[in-house]
């Protein structure tokens, strides 16, 4: 039932992208190269900051560097934690062990 409900709407789905597409050709084919080659917003702040002089020794490569080595401090401080963790787990388990005596069971039937 749902298998047939998903190709319904998927059936359905292609159908209307196909639609919207065969209504758009026209206008698509009727734009000029120059209005599709024009420079977006983002690359037109990247030439601005290019081209002032507080930016031109900025390095996108150090910065990714200065990232991924705090990235790599902070990993490995949280390994470091969970080592502590897992050492201090290990150790109230073998506490735990040693607490248990055994002629536990033995004691456990004598009882009975």
């Amino acid at each position: 039932m749902y298998e047939i409900i998903g190709i319904t709407i998927l059936i359905g789905s292609v159908f209307g992208m196909i639609v919207i597409v065969i209504r758009k050709l026209p206008v698509l084919s009727g734009l000029s190269p120059q209005t599709v080659k024009e420079p977006g917003t983002l690359e037109k702040i990247k030439k601005k900051i290019k081209n002032n002089g507080t930016f031109k020794s900025f390095s996108g490569e150090i910065l990714l560097q200065k990232a991924l080595s705090k990235i790599r401090i902070i990993t490995l401080k949280t390994e470091n934690k969970t080592g502590d963790w897992l050492a201090k787990l290990r150790q109230k388990s073998i506490e735990k062990k040693n607490r248990f005596s055994e002629d536990y069971w033995q004691k456990l039937k004598r009882r009975k």
